[in-house]
């Protein structure tokens, strides 16, 4: 009996269920027939509907009967044209681009490619059905309790990122029930809640959940894919890490987990992939996009359309140029902020988003467009300023209302704490914030996310322990990942039983930890250093998802104690604003007097001159923040200060005799952190004039009267300055 069909809107793209059946939307406006096929749970094809109306450009009807939980692809017929980029192949089963759920893999071994493989001439079709080789689509109910969720919305000056992985943070964790582990539901768990807040973090950012897939050569060698940067779907919630099952069911599932965290005051900020998709160029397969319509969602070489534009080093790069493929885009970002209540976004190669025809331009059409949209002017906007192409590195030169990883910190910490010559000026640039890169543009230190390790490159255990990358396990004979990190293994390549090793590893741990939660802007810790959670030298695990890079639970008493160590450092950093500031440090007159917010000590207890920046051997400064000069206001308006913090640091080799300066508010100093004690950095302890500090170590002291550790309130409020 045949299926009734209605004419159905065009608007909005995608499946939309309705009190009669489902609404189908589909844009292609180089397309001459658009087919919506229903498929059973085995995956049968059970119909296959001709939508025939069509409204400017949109292939739409509502099929009645049709409810959430239905299976559906697209076939899509039109031109054969490679040459000028046109691609279309009806034998090809193709997810909706707007698919909110996506069940079912890729087989690599079916007939997936639109071309002749047997030859390898991408410009001969192939025309063998791939309906049982490929995911298919999924209509979703909507429908979700949120009782009284709402966002912490926490500042992004106060905010305290850790970058983690869904599946990677619970697989082996014994606290949470097996189903659950390396799920949405096992993120929500109440022992790995209680983990996070325990740490301090106000914020996960979740390497990519939208739907990817597992690349074909990676499967070959028994690899798979781990980080997600392979992106298929850009509205479904990846159904491997669903418990519940891959039928709309990884949707509640991924909204249950936001609900839980945002209860616990946690947001939820995800890493983005609008750059490129799983297809890959014209020898790659074809699962929706390139189907769909090739020449509105890929960038194509101008002059000969059957090859792509690749900025992204994957084979293709998303035309953000297109209006339609520009809606795509901001239709997801919409969809996940008020579907789905996440709180932010990551924007990986965000560098390729902003190139219009091929200069990068800050004011491009996607960030002109994000400006003015009302849903995204409350969420967090964070760029990875790069991608492969020419003039790609864009470190400081997004726009305002955008953060940006600050690579430049990542590598200056990195080469400072090794002991490289000549690196105090940049140090010290990075350590306040860099306003070298933010401040002349209108924005404040929360533009700088900073950064020492991230999921792309060692883990700081392995920063401090690998000279060189260790990429074996990714069969690859260790050509991939990069060959310069900027790290030191202290003498041994690797673990070693050598004490001496092994403790200076832990200090430099702990020095890059606290220059992190010491320096102006936003921290954003990798998921595992606060551990010491090692890769065994890959700095490239894209692939691995096993043992090598799933957090490892059983922590021996070196691992717990970093452990304390960095919760207590993330306490000390949030009880005080001196820490976090909201502005750029400036000397301002209060009461007829210049009041310095910030001041650079040599040794001998006076500021350091000019010359002395710029000296190459010099490694070792004071740096003393003025808690009295914060100029911001509580939530009753009155003004906030805070103590003030003398930060010594020493990346020598040998120590170093320092007078410490007068503090600026009268009280004595007293030492609330010192590195160079693995066992017990926190030790509160009045100091004399003069104090010897530890080679490669870090030093902090307040000027607050009374133990830190132990004072219940961290800043204090007054009406009058």
């Amino acid at each position: 009996m045949p299926r009734t069909l209605l004419p159905g809107k065009p608007y909005p793209l995608g499946a939309t269920p309705t009190s009669l059946g489902t609404n189908f939307a589909l844009y292609s406006e180089n397309a001459s027939a658009v087919h919506v096929c229903l498929f059973d749970d085995a995956g049968k094809q059970i119909d296959c509907v001709e939508l025939k109306e069509t409204t400017a450009f949109v292939w739409h009807g509502l099929l009645r009967g049709i409810k959430p939980g239905q299976r559906y692809g697209y076939r899509v017929d039109g031109p054969w044209e490679p040459e000028k980029g046109l691609r279309f192949n009806k034998s090809k089963l193709l997810i909706d681009p707007y698919a909110k759920a996506i069940a079912g893999e890729v087989d690599h071994k079916g007939p997936i490619m639109p071309y002749d493989i047997a030859s390898g001439d991408d410009m001969k079709i192939c025309n063998i059905d791939d309906a049982d080789f490929v995911p298919k689509s999924v209509v979703v109910d909507f429908h979700f309790d949120w009782g009284d969720d709402c966002p912490p919305e926490t500042p992004m000056s106060d905010s305290i990122i850790y970058e983690m992985h869904v599946r990677g943070f619970s697989m082996s964790n014994p606290a949470i029930p097996e189903k659950l582990r390396g799920t949405y539901a096992g993120l929500a768990h109440d022992a790995s809640i209680d983990y996070l807040k325990k740490l301090g973090i106000t914020a996960v950012e979740l390497l990519p959940v939208h739907h990817f897939i597992d690349e074909g050569h990676l499967l070959d060698k028994g690899l798979r894919d781990y980080w997600g940067y392979n992106t298929l779907g850009y509205f479904a919630p990846m159904s491997r890490y669903s418990s519940s099952g891959d039928d709309g069911e990884q949707v509640t599932e991924f909204k249950q987990m936001v609900k839980r965290l945002h209860a616990e005051g946690l947001e939820v900020i995800l890493d983005v992939v609008y750059n490129h998709t799983c297809e890959g160029n014209e020898k790659g397969e074809m699962l929706s996009f390139k189907g769909v319509d090739n020449t509105t969602y890929y960038r194509t070489v101008a002059d000969d359309g059957r090859y792509y534009v690749d900025y992204t080093g994957t084979g293709n790069t998303l035309n953000v140029y297109h209006p339609q493929t520009l809606k795509l885009l901001m239709d997801s970002l919409r969809y996940w902020v008020s579907e789905m209540h996440v709180d932010g976004f990551r924007f990986d190669l965000a560098s390729t988003l902003a190139r219009e025809l091929h200069d990068v331009n800050k004011l491009g059409a996607f960030f002109d467009t994000i400006h003015q949209d009302p849903t995204l002017a409350d969420v967090k906007l964070i760029a990875e300023p790069w991608d492969i192409g020419e003039g790609g590195y864009q470190v400081g030169n997004f726009p305002v209302l955008w953060a940006e990883w600050n690579g430049k910190y990542r590598d200056t910490v990195r080469r400072f704490w090794k002991g490289d010559n000549g690196q105090l000026s940049d140090f010290a640039y990075r350590l306040t914030g860099s306003s070298d890169l933010y401040k002349s543009d209108g924005r404040k230190p929360s533009a700088s996310i900073n950064f020492i390790t991230a999921h792309d490159g060692f883990t700081l255990c392995d920063l401090v322990s690998f000279n060189e990358k260790h990429n074996e396990a990714n069969l690859d004979n260790n050509t991939d990942g990069a060959d310069h990190n900027d790290s030191w293994n202290m003498g041994a390549e690797g673990p070693t039983d050598d004490p001496e090793i092994n403790k200076l590893r832990e200090r430099q741990t702990r020095n890059f930890l606290a220059t992190l939660m010491f320096s102006q802007g936003v921290p954003m810790l990798l998921g595992g250093d606060e551990f010491a959670r090692s890769q065994r030298g890959n700095n490239n695990c894209y692939c691995q998802d096993d043992e090598l890079t799933w957090f490892d639970w059983n922590l021996d008493e070196p691992r717990k104690r970093l452990l304390e160590f960095t919760s207590k450092l993330i306490k000390l950093r949030k009880d005080h604003p001196n820490l976090h500031r909201r502005r750029f440090f400036q000397d301002r007159e209060i009461r007829g007097s210049v009041v310095r917010d910030i001041a650079w000590y040599g040794t001998d207890g006076n500021e350091i001159s000019d010359d002395a920046w710029s000296e190459e051997w010099n490694r070792s400064i004071g740096l003393m923040l003025n808690g009295q000069t914060l100029q911001v206001m509580d939530d009753e308006g009155h003004p906030v200060v805070d103590d003030s913090f003398l930060i010594l640091v020493n990346a020598a080799a040998e120590g170093v005799e320092y007078v410490l300066p007068a503090p600026p508010d009268g009280n004595p100093w007293r030492q609330v952190l010192d590195t160079e004690n693995v066992e017990n950095p926190f030790c509160d302890a009045a100091v004399e004039e003069k104090v010897i500090l530890g080679g490669r170590s870090i030093r902090v002291y307040s000027d607050c009267t009374e133990e830190i550790a132990k004072s219940p309130v961290r800043y204090k409020l007054t009406r009058t300055l």
